[in-house]
């Protein structure tokens, strides 16, 4: 055991809602919700001015926007977060380089690890916390001086207890529970506040009378190991007496990568839900890459009108990030589900992780063939074969029912064209205009699109109305929420 609370956990505050409100001066100090905004949506993340009115991650976005109207719902800027993310744990490992991510705006660090190791082991138990408490403002200073954003901060002597003392700390504070004092500080508090006790271990050990920290760690193990099983109950009485010997474990290796989508109204057409996949693997190819990783196995998600959900998987004969080689892939899988009644949600992911690619020269060969022929067939260059013909002389041969005009497949039929995809401006998306500069979509619809023009840097900006296909208006990526 520790002899001091070297341990500290990191959680960002409303970490997505509070990136929003940074980045734009005009929604600062008012509600915002972070989610899917379709009619299947759900809530990612409520700022704590929406958390008034009752909204919470996890709820049905339609129920948000009932207990709070007049919140600004935006769909999300992965792309902003992780920017926000990556300064974040920087930090965390100036101070350390034992630093294990939870999540975007969450992670574990052991201080003992790093350069206050020998200081924290030549101090005493009360010199020691006092240290910790230094290092663990310093860090939320850096934190708000580097991103604009709050922190809060649990320090102890193990990770459950460090998990425990930044609940208690939200928001923007630091919480240090003291060697000695984890019965005392675990007793009163419910059975839900220990990790692995889910609603259905709860009302188990309800029924048996349980209800308290202080409950089962009076049960002792035994009954506990009748209640539970041998792992479960083992692990929930440990807790329970407040120990916990889990080591920080630095970078911990995703198993895989995955994105998926909940539609608003099911699909049900073939073409178009070929076309979704395609956007799904773009997407999570660029996921892949991102983290300089490739994978084998491709593995595609449906959820079908009923809510039944199937997945289907293919290993591949090597790794790869090849865009082209795992979108085949997943189309292959798709065509293994009866998707007739209906699908409401699509996913796609590549697991069985590695940190290289071996390319699949067999696709790559394929697809090189398959754009050769193409350019063939629509030029005709180099072959006397293909010479051009005048347009007088090919209108008159296809009336006078000869070949096919151009343009036509065989029997004057149009060819099959993939499934139209209209430009869409989405809520919080970052955007640029030619003329006046950067800002972001409040919303759109009927034709139209609304922008707010203001940087993280100013005051609230003006709000202008442009046509959905104003070719001044692009797409933009997220600006710094501090100068660089």
């Amino acid at each position: 055991m520790r002899t001091v609370p070297s341990i500290i956990h990191l959680d960002m505050d409303a970490f997505f809602a509070a990136v929003e409100q940074a980045a734009k001066p005009s929604l600062r100090g008012k509600p915002v919700v972070v989610g899917g905004l379709g009619g299947r949506g759900v809530v990612s993340t409520a700022s704590y001015e929406a958390r008034r009115f009752g909204v919470h991650s996890a709820m049905p976005m339609a129920q948000a926007r009932r207990l709070c109207p007049n919140a600004a719902f935006l769909s999300g800027r992965f792309a902003a977060y992780r920017q926000s993310s990556d300064i974040v744990m920087a930090l965390l490992r100036e101070r350390s380089p034992l630093v294990e991510p939870l999540s975007l705006d969450e992670a574990f660090v052991d201080l003992e690890a790093g350069p206050y190791g020998p200081a924290l082991a030549d101090a005493g138990p009360q010199t020691g916390a006092q240290l910790v408490l230094a290092v663990a403002e310093d860090l939320r200073a850096d934190i708000l001086e580097r991103t604009g954003l709050t922190a809060s901060v649990g320090a102890a002597g193990s990770k459950l207890m460090a998990k425990i003392a930044s609940e208690q700390a939200k928001p923007d504070g630091l919480v240090l529970v003291e060697i000695g004092s984890e019965r005392a500080v675990l007793s009163p508090m419910p059975v839900r506040a220990l990790p692995g006790i889910g609603p259905a271990t709860e009302q188990t050990l309800r029924r048996a009378g349980l209800t308290t920290v202080a409950d089962l760690a009076d049960a002792g193990e035994g009954e506990l190991v009748q209640l539970l099983g041998r792992a479960h109950g083992t692990g929930i009485h440990m807790m329970a007496v407040g120990h916990d010997e889990r080591a920080v474990v630095p970078d911990r290796d995703a198993k895989s990568v995955s994105v998926e989508d909940t539609f608003e109204v099911d699909l049900a057409d073939r073409d178009r839900i070929l076309h979704e996949i395609d956007q799904l693997t773009a997407r999570c190819v660029g996921r892949l890459r991102a983290a300089g990783r490739s994978g084998r196995t491709v593995v595609l998600k449906v959820r079908r009108f009923d809510f039944s959900t199937l997945t289907r998987s293919e290993t591949l004969r090597a790794p790869t990030d090849d865009e082209t080689v795992i979108a085949e892939t997943a189309r292959r899988l798709a065509l293994q589900v009866d998707t007739t009644g209906g699908v409401r949600l699509l996913g796609v992911g590549v697991s069985q992780l590695a940190d290289y690619t071996q390319e699949d020269l067999f696709a790559q060969a394929a697809q090189a063939a398959e754009a050769q022929t193409a350019q063939a067939a629509g030029t005709g260059a180099g072959t006397e074969e293909s010479a051009e013909v005048p347009a007088e002389a090919s209108a008159g041969a296809a009336g006078a029912g000869g070949a096919d005009a151009p343009g036509t497949a065989p029997g004057g039929r149009a060819p099959a064209e993939p499934p139209s995809v209209l430009r869409r401006w989405l809520p919080g998306q970052d955007v640029h205009h030619a003329e006046h500069g950067p800002g972001w979509v409040q919303g759109s619809g009927v034709g139209r699109v609304t922008v707010r023009f203001e940087t993280p840097y100013g005051p609230p900006g003006r709000v202008r109305t442009f046509a959905v296909d104003d070719p001044d208006l692009e797409p933009a990526d997220p600006l710094p929420l501090r100068r660089v």
